[in-house]
């Protein structure tokens, strides 16, 4: 009989993870599955949770909860061959969105855990730590920090509050870049190293990336005034910024990137200060999708 670990963020979603995690336990549980239902009090713990379950031999980790959520259970997994299970319940849900997983329907995101069919992709890795979406280095990650701090409104439009409140005060910044070996210094309003297409809650800033490709999509946006960054950011939802002139693109498998003053955000978490260097490690997570 399998045996999975169901780790969650009960305040995921606005408190929606504690609700669909008692639907999907349900489910779970009534599909044959056996479910050890683990909720730690903090990440540090509910880190430490998810890798005694790997080590202990479970068939998945499954998270419940949003992006974050799913960022934890990858520092659990990465290269383990345990595989990763994704119940749907925090804003963004971008790593469901690239996997078409169903982000309303609880009974549907389980029923794939317990059919068991898997996907192997490839992660970002700086360091020790891996990350599945994108990473933020500019303009981008200086809105995370204000999101963060934010605490009205909830979901995209705190973004997008906290996007024209940064508008105002926002210059270029100094970029100093290794890409694949190659030395760049440049002025941009951010550089996003991207392992799939898109993060906080469908901007595809890397449009064109690829989960399983052995590569990383760089994308710098050089200067623009502001009122052309207003026009542009509709059409990250999109992807359709990629004809900006403004817009560059690279694909490495090694990128250092280092600008004064600038912390990193990925997979929607607060990553570090720069300079970072991230690597691709192909095949390095299983999916149950």
């Amino acid at each position: 009989m399998r045996e999975i670990a169901l780790l969650t963020n009960p305040t995921s979603g606005r408190g929606k993870g504690g609700r669909v995690r008692d639907a999907a336990l349900a489910r779970l549980r009534a599909g044959g599955l056996v479910v050890r239902n683990l909720a730690g009090r903090d990440a540090d713990e509910a880190l430490d949770l998810a890798g005694q379950c790997v080590a202990d031999g479970v068939d998945a980790l499954v998270v419940c909860g949003g992006d974050g959520m799913v960022h934890l259970g990858v520092q659990a997994v990465a290269g383990t061959g345990t595989a990763l299970g994704i119940i749907p319940a925090g804003t963004g849900n971008d790593v469901a969105r690239y996997f078409d997983l169903p982000r309303t329907d609880v009974d549907a995101a389980a029923d794939l855990v317990l059919a068991g069919r898997t996907r192997t992709v490839d992660l970002a890795r700086s360091g020790g730590r891996y990350f599945v979406t994108v990473m933020a280095a500019g303009f981008d990650a200086v809105v995370n920090e204000r999101a963060n701090r934010m605490t009205w409104p909830r979901g995209q439009m705190r973004y997008n509050i906290a996007t024209l409140a940064e508008l105002r005060t926002f210059r270029p910044l100094s970029y100093t870049l290794d890409l694949d070996g190659e030395q760049r210094r440049l002025e941009a309003m951010l550089v996003a190293i991207g392992n799939g297409p898109s993060f906080g809650g469908g901007l595809r800033i890397t449009e064109g990336a690829l989960l399983d490709d052995g590569m990383l999509d760089v994308v710098i946006i050089k200067p623009m005034s502001k009122a052309g960054l207003i026009r542009t950011y509709p059409k990250l939802f999109k992807g359709t910024h990629v004809t900006h002139p403004q817009y560059e693109h690279h694909r490495v498998r090694s990128v250092t990137v280092a600008a004064p003053g600038i912390v990193a955000y990925a997979d929607g978490e607060r990553f570090g200060a720069l300079p970072v260097t991230v690597d691709c490690v192909p095949g390095a997570l299983t999916v149950l999708a």
